[in-house]
């Protein structure tokens, strides 16, 4: 009975997990991203267009999820750490948010969905190691509840899918297309990492088109 009820738990902790990165990874920013334009803040919109690149892995390892494929939350968990990252990274934008108080609604509000998105990232990861052997092996018996979230966007993704290609969009579609996704994603941030970062370092150059 206690083990049932401590599965139960466990499964409604997963859920919770996925729901809120839905809300921090997703919907936040994009608002965020639109209130920045709208509003003509080069530095929140330079921010945001980098935690975009950089949020791809998430979405790709969610492709992964749906196929099944072994080291899928593994990815997950990486998307997640790089995206915190990101929002911290570029010192030019972080002395940019520094000189607006609070009265500030668009930088206040960003710097809370930064905090928060840091602290929904550590849940995340603390949440995965406590089902550690499904960073490792998702399609064990006792990782199921970890694919359970990627269902809906199965199903949309098949309709897609099926929709523009005629074609199913199965499991093993999906697999390899997370897998050639991946292998773009990491060809492109070693491009980065070797010819850029060492030319700009943490410096964005949202300065380049002007101050907000």
């Amino acid at each position: 009975m206690l083990k049932k009820g401590l599965n139960i738990l466990n499964q409604l902790s997963i859920w919770l997990s996925f729901q809120l990165s839905v809300v921090f990874i997703v919907g936040i920013p994009l608002t965020l991203f639109c209130w920045s334009i709208k509003n003509n803040s080069q530095a929140i919109t330079k921010l945001l267009t980098n935690y975009w690149k950089i949020s791809l892995l998430f979405f790709i390892s969610l492709i992964l999820l749906i196929g099944k494929y072994n080291y899928a939350l593994l990815i997950t968990n990486i998307s997640t750490i790089m995206m915190t990252i990101s929002v911290w990274f570029w010192e030019d934008i972080n002395d940019e948010l520094k000189e607006y108080g609070i009265s500030h609604a668009l930088i206040t509000t960003t710097k809370v969905w930064r905090w928060s998105l840091t602290f929904i990232s550590i849940i995340f990861l603390i949440q995965s190691l406590n089902n550690i052997s499904c960073i490792f092996f998702i399609n064990s018996a006792e990782c199921a509840i970890w694919l359970k979230p990627s269902i809906n966007l199965y199903l949309i993704l098949k309709n897609l899918f099926n929709f523009l290609f005629g074609a199913s969009f199965s499991q093993p579609v999906a697999k390899f297309l997370g897998l050639f996704a991946l292998l773009l994603y990491i060809l492109g941030l070693v491009q980065w990492a070797i010819i850029k970062l060492p030319k700009s370092g943490r410096s964005s150059g949202f300065s380049k088109n002007g101050r907000n």
